[in-house]
């Protein structure tokens, strides 16, 4: 008698809540059309009426985003998948990495970029800074397990500490700042492109009447004139490296100058096209104390309409894009980046997922944040990607007793997913947290015939 009061408390605890907010508005803009769509745009879509057909498939990357710690057989029973037969919603293991497969990587780039254009343009002319939209580029990599494919694929980072212990795969990004909405993405092997050769794959994807952030490492002709030259009023913001060197051509204000520098002979026998020379804005904001004075170089040439502290302003918004990669690598990831798959087609299928999943995630928190009237930044990506995370699994298991108290009074309180003001007066110098390992690095029985 107890337990059946008990039931019926939760069922009508669960009449009262609805349907999940979160769960509802990713399914609202990852319309089912546009799967569809992309499904028969890369030939992947079948007749054939299977256990767990193509767009589930969709549904269970991006469950394999947002549910890191979970295996995937575990995932087609737990968001309930798979489609009935006639011994029940099972889906034998075997199947489902031949599902994986038989989709591919196509259809889940086809839906990234679909869905990350209309998204990180929209939100970035809802949060202009004068007159232009504000974007920004860096690049980040993942490591891979440690497979023949991967490494003939991806090959591995080597540098001062040697090679490293896993195959890696590359990534540049172009970023809506002030919503963190990624716009596009290139994805390369390690040994195979550069940062740099990436980034200039995104140029076409920035929107005219625009200024990016851009930083210190794209710092070159090569990349900041055919950048602007490739649409209409395109700007970018920078900081000087050392070693760039410059003449002063006018004298704007203290500590402002147009200044020309020379292209080197190297980018010039590269790429005929550019000049031999190139002019900027260069902005002198001092430093530190005990440190040598900053200066930062834009496109922005107009003194007077563009301040030069508002562009120091704006050059320090940079950092969100490395906050957005640390939400991805942190927080979705759980700070394991290393991704599951073991082949190049099912790395490039993970990896276009988490990245889809990101973009639905950061689209439901800017919702979030215009109800509470606060800035997208302001908002808690782990609480609402824990919020998603809780809701989808009550969903498929649609079990009243499921849903904790918390969950309506969150519901009722939106203020509880509201970050407290950033402490904008802290800084850190750059240092190595962690002392590096006097073990012998692990080599592959490769590796080691290959030394023999």
């Amino acid at each position: 008698m107890v337990r059946r009061m008990v039931l019926q408390k939760d069922l009508e605890t669960t009449a009262e809540l609805g349907a999940p907010v979160f769960l509802d508005g990713i399914r609202k803009n990852l319309d089912p059309a546009w799967i569809d769509e992309a499904l028969e745009a890369t030939g992947t879509a079948t007749l054939r009426r299977r256990r767990l057909p193509s767009e589930q498939v969709i549904w269970l990357v991006i469950g394999m985003a947002l549910y890191r710690d979970r295996p995937i057989t575990d995932l087609v029973a737990k968001l309930d998948l798979s489609l009935p037969g006639r011994r029940g919603p099972v889906v034998a293991p075997s199947a489902i990495p031949k599902a994986r497969q038989r989709v591919g990587e196509d259809p889940l780039r086809w839906l990234f970029e679909r869905t990350a254009r209309e998204w990180a343009h929209r939100s970035a002319d809802r949060h202009r800074w004068r007159g232009l939209a504000v974007y920004g580029f860096d690049g980040s990599s993942l490591r891979t397990p440690d497979t023949q494919e991967n490494l003939d694929a991806f090959g591995r980072s080597n540098g001062a500490r040697g090679e490293g212990g896993f195959p890696m795969i590359r990534l540049v990004a172009l970023q809506a700042l002030r919503s963190h909405l990624i716009a596009d993405t290139c994805l390369g092997g390690f040994n195979d492109v550069s940062e740099i050769g990436l980034a200039e794959k995104l140029f076409d994807q920035i929107p005219d009447d625009s200024v990016t952030i851009v930083d210190r490492n794209f710092v070159n002709a090569r990349m900041l004139i055919p950048m602007m030259e490739a649409g209409s009023n395109r700007h970018w913001i920078v900081r000087k490296r050392s070693k760039m060197r410059w003449k002063e051509i006018e004298h704007l204000a203290d500590g402002e100058w147009i200044v020309e520098m020379k292209v080197s002979r190297q980018l010039l026998a590269k790429d005929p096209t550019l000049p031999k020379t190139w002019r900027a804005r260069a902005i002198n904001w001092g430093g530190a104390k005990g440190r040598l004075p900053r200066y930062y170089l834009t496109s922005l040439l107009d003194h007077e309409k563009y301040p030069a502290e508002e562009i120091v302003a704006m050059y320090r918004e940079r950092w969100e894009i490395e906050l957005g990669f640390d939400e991805v690598k942190t927080k979705m990831l759980d700070s394991e980046s290393t991704l599951r798959s073991k082949s190049p087609e099912g790395v490039r299928q993970e990896l276009w997922g988490i990245l889809l999943t990101y973009n639905l995630l950061r689209v439901e928190i800017e919702a979030v944040a215009d109800e509470a009237k606060v800035e997208p930044t302001s908002i808690s990506f782990l609480m609402s990607m824990r919020q998603i995370q809780d809701e989808w699994m009550w969903a498929a298991h649609t079990s009243p007793g499921a849903i904790p108290k918390h969950l309506k009074k969150l519901r009722e309180d939106i203020k509880s997913f509201i970050l407290p003001p950033r402490r904008s007066e802290r800084s850190y110098e750059r240092a190595v947290k962690i002392k590096m390992s006097s073990y012998p690095r692990k080599r592959s029985k490769l590796k080691r015939k290959a030394a023999k």
